[in-house]
């Protein structure tokens, strides 16, 4: 008689999934709050939480004047990107998201910065994240969960990113020379 194996789970991967808020719930409440509520809904039978950073408040980019709260999460999953971004947009559904204006007000957003497969483009999902090295609000909470990262594109790990963004700029002297 022959034993029956399981079928064998699919290779998990890690994914860096950066969470941003800056409207309230009417539900969960503050931004804050709504950050805690979208990691709690993000665990489930195929997403496992490995690390979170601290929630930080960030200042808008574009015309929201709405300061933001910035996390970012370590999952491990065996889901592909397309299949997590659907996942992660369909979180952002339940809690009240509006498509419209780029950079506006959110109740959720929630993005794949950084994916252990490397890099990965389609149409609508690009990775490693476009923006990932020049959003400090991204990189901070980043680089306390996975500083040694790489950018797959670049080799700079998560910690040389957050260093090459805040570090000050020369001086231009021969501008105001007379």
């Amino acid at each position: 008689m022959t034993s029956a194996t399981p079928a064998s789970k699919a290779p998990l991967a890690l994914y860096a999934i950066g969470l941003g808020s800056n409207r309230r719930h009417v539900r969960h409440g503050n931004p804050r709050h709504i950050l805690l509520a979208a990691l709690d809904a993000l665990e489930s039978d195929d997403i496992e939480p490995v690390d979170v950073s601290p929630i930080i408040a960030s200042d808008p980019i574009g015309p929201s004047r709405r300061r933001y709260a910035n996390a970012v999460a370590l999952v491990a999953s065996p889901l592909s990107p397309p299949e997590m971004l659907d996942r992660l947009q369909g979180i952002e559904v339940e809690f009240g998201r509006r498509t419209g204006q780029r950079w506006s007000a959110r109740t959720l957003d929630l993005d794949i910065l950084l994916w252990s497969g490397g890099a990965w483009s389609r149409a609508d999902l690009t990775i490693p994240h476009p923006a990932i090295a020049e959003r400090a609000f991204v990189l901070g909470p980043l680089r306390t969960v996975a500083p040694g990262w790489r950018h797959p594109l670049t080799a700079r790990t998560v910690r040389q990113l957050a260093a090459r963004l805040i570090r000050p700029k020369p001086v231009d002297q021969s501008a105001g020379a007379h």
